[in-house]
């Protein structure tokens, strides 16, 4: 059967090797010109590592390993509140959980499928038209062609979801926060570290992702209602955070600046997806496209490589798509709901909105290690990150 996925990131590549090993013939769309490369820093832990492991390519991501060694924390008047190891703050296992850059990560996940299937970058799904043996897609390019199956990884503002499903608004859940990444140079020497300014409802943060001459700059803001004039356009983002963090010392005039000339900014609403279901006819969706977890979970990369390798199994064992379809959520549903609520503390972590909620963090900061020497808070993440077993699939010359 020829399929189309439409999102070359992360859940796009992982389903598209996952559908050639299980023997479909696969497009994939992607409306960037090349693989995006940059970003912010992503996690990958527990059931995930084993999608990465299966698919061979384990030991790239392993070395692409950050080893983020410590996160400092300090309040409005520039004083250090809490230096944590990361585990402390995220419940991961040291040793056993990795950190990359997720253009990294992109990058070797289309390595493992780029022989394999078709690629078509700078162009993406203008139309779906729904007939007895298939889907038929139009392209922005303005060509057409017929597949069997559809399938949306194309991230939490889907494309795919907004053709197939309807609006976004219906699916998202909001969290409150808004944020830009940028990088900036790294002229303070940091490395392997990350170092986060709070007042009350905003945060500021400095990350050095490793030991490199360049600085990912974060800033985060909690807003009553998600700032949707400003997603797509820079200026008025720019002038949005300089009017939050207008009077902030600390380095937050540099960051500011930084901002201010940056080229790579990226601007979000921090919000989550939740679908009442995953597919609608012969059109699917997978990672952040139908249950994005949002970054306070620090799970989105994870659940988008489990639920990729699921769905192609799924899909390879069943006649009917519509089976395959519906174990695939049966299977995946629970895992991607306790990951979800992992989330649930994020902003109160992060970004308290309040001086009061703000003091208290900082003094939960305080005694966080030695929480986190009793494992309660690792033990704790690691029934989400491994609440799913990974299924087993055969291979199609056994099958």
């Amino acid at each position: 059967m020829q399929v189309l996925i439409s999102g070359a990131s992360i859940a796009g590549p992982t389903l598209a090797y996952w559908l050639h090993h299980h023997g479909f013939e696969v497009t994939v769309v992607e409306k960037a010109p090349a693989v995006r490369g940059g970003g912010y820093p992503i996690d990958v832990r527990g059931t995930a590592l084993g999608v990465l492991d299966r698919m061979g390519v384990l030991p790239q991501v392993r070395a692409a390993h950050i080893d983020t060694r410590r996160l400092s924390f300090v309040g409005p008047d520039g004083r250090t509140v809490g230096v944590l190891r990361p585990e402390a703050l995220t419940g991961g296992v040291e040793g056993r959980d990795l950190e990359l850059p997720r253009g990294h990560l992109a990058a070797v996940l289309h390595a493992a499928v780029r022989d394999d299937v078709e690629f078509v970058f700078d162009d993406s799904i203008a139309a779906l038209r729904s007939h007895d043996k298939g889907v038929e897609v139009t392209f922005r390019s303005g060509r057409q062609r017929d597949f069997g199956l559809v399938f949306g990884a194309d991230g939490l503002h889907s494309n795919t979801r907004r053709l197939a499903f309807g609006p976004e608004e219906q699916f998202v859940r909001y969290l409150g926060y808004c944020f830009a990444g940028f990088t900036l140079p790294n002229d303070l020497g940091l490395a392997h570290e990350g170092i986060s300014y709070s007042a009350p409802g905003r945060m500021a943060t400095m990350y050095a992702p490793g030991c490199t001459d360049t600085l990912h700059g974060f800033l985060m803001t909690a807003r009553p209602e998600p700032p949707l004039a400003e997603l797509g356009d820079v200026d008025a983002q720019r002038d949005l955070m300089a009017r939050v963090f207008a009077g902030d010392r600390w380095q937050v005039p540099r960051l500011l600046d930084a901002m201010r000339t940056a080229d790579d900014v990226f601007f979000d609403v921090v919000s989550q997806i939740h679908l009442p279901r995953w597919s609608h006819g012969r059109v699917a969706l997978v990672g952040d496209a139908a249950y994005a977890p949002s970054f306070f979970s620090g799970q989105g990369t994870s659940t988008a490589l489990v639920g990729a390798y699921v769905l192609a199994g799924e899909l390879a064992g069943r006649a009917d798509h519509t089976e395959a379809f519906a174990a695939y959520e049966r299977i995946t549903r629970p895992f991607v709901k306790v990951n979800q609520a992992l989330a649930d503390n994020g902003g109160r972590t992060l970004a308290p909105t309040t001086a009061a909620g703000l003091w208290l963090r900082n003094r939960a900061f305080r005694i966080a290690p030695l929480i986190a020497r009793t494992g309660l808070l690792a033990r704790s993440a690691r029934r989400a990150t491994t609440a799913l077993a990974l299924p087993s699939y055969p291979d199609p010359v056994t099958r």
